[in-house]
């Protein structure tokens, strides 16, 4: 393994950079709405009442949809790259992420709601296959 690589930015710049990233109407989520609206489906965004405040919410049919993004979320795809420094930072922080998602989708099934997660990479990779997924899961009977 080789030696640390320092961060060209000042903590201040950093700060700024970590600042500027949306934790909503970021691009794969704008993308999977335009994707679920051409399609015919109507839906809600973000209801705070519900657990984890769903991206996508489908009330009559009880769905939930989330557009999470692969490094945020740790997807597991190798897609993104893990930080190199401050690791007692991001990997207790994305854990918690992990786990908070897990919880939160356990709580959503609870209440009686389908949940399907849509990840940043597939939408990169394969638009007509999420658009498959999203019709299988708007469709399926509970």
């Amino acid at each position: 393994m080789g030696a640390a690589r320092v961060d060209p930015l000042t903590p201040d710049e950093r700060s700024e950079r970590m600042r500027r990233i949306r934790s909503r109407d970021t691009k794969p989520e704008l993308l999977v709405r335009r994707l679920v609206h051409g399609m015919g489906y109507r839906y809600r965004l973000s209801n705070p009442s519900l657990p984890g405040k769903p991206d996508l919410v489908f009330k009559s049919r009880k769905k939930a949809i989330f557009v999470h993004g692969c490094f945020w979320h740790q997807h597991g795809c190798g897609n993104y790259k893990m930080p190199r420094t401050r690791l007692g930072f991001w990997l207790p922080k994305l854990a918690a992420n992990k786990r908070r998602d897990e919880k939160v989708q356990r709580e959503l099934r609870d209440l009686g709601w389908d949940v399907l997660v849509i990840w940043e990479c597939e939408i990169r990779e394969d638009l007509v296959g999420v658009q498959k997924k999203i019709v299988d899961f708007l469709e399926e009977d509970s």
